[in-house]
């Protein structure tokens, strides 16, 4: 009975932690090598570098998301809170146009879950990386500053645009995806390391049903629905 009961209680810790993404496996060995060296140069130091590991590993956490499953769905692309709300003009290499668009933001801090995922289920047209600066990527100048990554999403209820923006302290972004590539929403497709924002661009005169200062889940949340009196949705966990 005890032997049971403690299997039981192992594996309710162990599902209560998240898998971490691939990517996160060289920094996170990374970190730990050089906590090993600061545990010789000074004690009090190894421990620093525990708590450091212990981040780098909360940071490329990859953990499994309910994502609600119907045509017309917006989700959230990143954990984080909903920064901006507003129309915008999507930028050029997305090819959508030259008039504002609804543009809904989500930040990232260093703290969120920073694997990113399709707000909708679609075909990758296009996919467009872009150098740039690394300015607080909270700043609004940021979606057209700042280092970038955009996808445009093309969908039965018209085109969309997902723009991974590189923050004050991310200096990498990641695509898991290619052009051409058919995606469903809440599927993973990059990530940015470590600290960063999305903009997501929605056809004109898509109404957004988030607010500025909302936390957002990724591949949960959802920021908009084109068919929003249209039957009811399922979910797919992933």
């Amino acid at each position: 009975m005890t032997v049971k009961f403690k299997m039981s209680l192992v594996n309710s810790i162990r599902a209560q932690i998240p898998p971490v993404h691939p990517e996160g496996y060289p920094f996170i060995g990374g970190f730990a090598v050089v906590t090993l060296v600061l545990f010789w140069l000074w004690t009090p130091l190894g421990w620093v570098g525990v708590l450091l590991t212990l981040w780098c590993a909360l940071f490329f956490r990859d953990p499994v998301r309910v994502t609600p499953v119907r045509e017309g769905i917006v989700v959230a692309p990143a954990d984080g809170r909903v920064s901006l709300v507003t129309l915008a003009l999507p930028p050029a290499e997305l090819g959508l146009g030259d008039q504002p668009l609804p543009r809904i933001s989500i930040f990232m801090s260093v703290f969120n879950c920073h694997v990113n995922r399709s707000p909708v289920a679609g075909r990758i047209d296009r996919i467009a990386y872009r150098p740039g600066a690394f300015i607080n990527a909270e700043l609004d100048k940021a979606s057209e500053d700042n280092e970038r990554n955009s996808l445009v999403i093309s969908t039965s209820n018209g085109r969309i645009g997902v723009i991974q923006i590189a923050g004050l302290v991310a200096r990498r972004i990641v695509s898991f995806v290619r052009e051409g590539q058919s995606i469903g929403a809440g599927e993973r497709f990059g990530l940015i390391r470590f600290g960063s924002r999305l903009d997501v661009y929605l056809p004109e005169g898509t109404k957004s049903l988030v607010a500025e200062g909302q936390t957002a889940v990724a591949g949960e949340t959802i920021l908009a629905d084109f068919r929003p009196g249209d039957g009811e949705r399922t979910y797919r966990a992933d």
